[in-house]
């Protein structure tokens, strides 16, 4: 029997034995627009249950529509910003990296979340009297192998060493198990992720054991994998009346390119919020424009 495909920890939750659960610890609140699921794995018996390693995991889920206007994508960012703060450290720089491929779009969250965020280093570095009051933010778009030839893990290794940020925050696309949850569930951890997971070609975990500062995750699922889909179609107990399709056929939504922008902007302004604590809209929107 396959198992039927999660990179979010609550979906994981949701479908474990629940005597195996000792080892987690999970509540649920509202929190301004989002329905929050705070989901600790305590120790190895929980990460064992849900194939994480121990833990916080966060994820934020959006109603249909929920994002949609000026107003409510800023209230967004900012309930995602206060659950992202307290796994940022107090203090130093914070080096954001977007994982993924640009030309292929439910793999391009990572570029396209970078696209929204206000890097503040080199300002800092060149004019200190104006930029000075500003946390030094710095981001690189780390590409894929087959176009790099290089593994991401490599290139943030050698971008850590030289610049030696606090934390590295590392942005990437995931799979789910549920349609519901495509381009509405934001998942926050502090254990590092392991990029390309949401394709289905998982690489070189990236973590504060092979970096060496500590690595927070923000992720996003975009596809479904399609024999998933098919199996939730099947009574329980019962054959599928035809073959269930490859496992390697993905299922992304046929507005794909716009829900990709619009998460990747929320994560984007999210991380100005959170990196920037006295920052207001109209400055973010500024700097960006």
């Amino acid at each position: 029997m396959w198992e039927r495909r999660t990179d979010l920890v609550l979906e994981r939750q949701e479908s474990a034995d629940v005597g195996a659960l000792a080892g987690v610890k999970s509540s649920v609140r509202r929190q301004g627009p989002l329905q929050i699921t705070d989901i600790t794995v305590l120790n190895e018996q929980g990460a064992r249950a849900l194939g994480k390693p121990p833990g916080r995991y966060l994820t934020a889920e959006l109603p249909a529509g929920a994002a949609e206007g000026r107003e409510n994508l800023f209230a967004c960012a900012e309930t995602l910003a206060v659950l992202l703060r307290p796994l940022l450290p107090e203090s130093g720089a914070v080096l954001t990296a977007g994982l993924g491929n640009r030309a292929v779009t439910p793999d391009a969250l990572g570029p396209e979340t970078l696209s929204n965020l206000i890097v503040t280093r080199h300002l800092i570095a060149a004019m200190p009297e104006t930029f000075g009051g500003m946390r030094p933010v710095c981001a690189v778009a780390c590409g894929v192998l087959g176009d790099t030839g290089v593994e991401t893990g490599e290139l943030l290794r050698g971008v850590v060493d030289r610049i030696k940020p606090a934390a590295v925050v590392a942005v990437d696309a995931l799979c789910a198990r549920s349609l519901e949850r495509l381009c509405r569930a934001f998942q926050l951890s502090d254990t590092g992720i392991v990029p390309g997971s949401g394709a289905c070609n998982p690489r070189r975990a990236l973590n504060e054991a092979t970096l060496g500062v500590p690595v927070i995750a923000l992720g996003v699922p975009t596809v479904v994998e399609a024999r998933t889909l098919c199996a939730d179609l099947v009574p329980e107990g019962k054959a599928p009346a035809c073959p269930l399709p490859h496992e390697g056929l993905l299922v992304t939504p046929k507005d794909i390119d716009r829900q990709v922008a619009l998460c990747g902007k929320i994560l984007g302004y999210a991380l100005n919020l959170a990196l920037q604590r006295d920052m207001t809209a109209a400055e973010m929107e500024a700097y960006l424009g």
